[in-house]
């Protein structure tokens, strides 16, 4: 159990450091990290119990509407929702790149508590295909979001809007295509691996243009 948990653990940690280390200006305060990636955490229980019922209905069984609506929307409109409520409007929230390093932390509290689920129940034989895949996708899902979130942060009120519905439609969108090519695909390893590769592109893209206007200011 101990060699399960150490392997569920340590993708998300080790990405939330490679995250959180990048802010080269202004470390945000690390109970303020933590707090967010707890937060990930409880996440995981309402979202488990709504897509329970959804499966149990009968009312999720198409794969697009698996992907796209039980994992997608569901899974990243909580936690956007925990990042407006949370930090959004808080004054360690001071600088655009802030915005990826909270949403990386929630993203990264709920796939790690999901995927330490994931190895009890099917073995840790499976913790480094876990680590590529789902993990690290849900940090880029975060890194995303907290991009957009960031934009909006530190915008005037005519463009926080277009910038709060990318920071929500963006995560929703590359998290449906995610789970549709494993669900609804055959051979989905040969269109994940460029998917998963423009993913990273995407997401250290914007990490960079965040870290950017930082360096800007100073």
């Amino acid at each position: 159990m101990i060699a399960i948990i150490s392997a569920g653990l340590a993708p998300g940690i080790a990405l939330l450091s490679y995250f959180y280390l990048k802010d080269q200006y202004d470390n945000e305060p690390v109970h303020m990290v933590i707090r967010s990636f707890m937060l990930g955490v409880i996440l995981v229980f309402p979202t488990m119990f709504i897509q329970y019922v959804l499966q149990e209905e009968n009312i999720a069984t198409n794969p697009i509407v698996i992907s796209f609506v039980t994992s997608g929307f569901l899974e990243e409109s909580l936690k956007w929702f925990i990042l407006m409520v949370s930090v959004y409007a808080h004054v360690q929230f001071d600088e655009h790149y802030d915005g990826i390093v909270y949403g990386t932390s929630v993203s990264l509290g709920f796939a790690t508590l999901e995927n330490i689920l994931y190895l009890v129940g099917h073995g840790v034989e499976y913790a480094f295909t876990r680590a590529l895949l789902p993990v690290s996708s849900h940090a880029l899902f975060g890194v995303v979001m907290g991009f957009y979130i960031g934009k909006a942060r530190f915008s005037d009120k005519k463009e926080q809007r277009k910038w709060l519905i990318l920071s929500l439609i963006l995560p929703i969108l590359f998290h449906g295509l995610y789970d549709f090519i494993l669900l609804g695909m055959k051979n989905w390893g040969y269109i994940m691996l460029p998917f998963m590769i423009f993913l990273w592109w995407f997401g250290l893209r914007k990490a960079k243009k965040a870290r950017a206007v930082k360096m800007v200011q100073i």
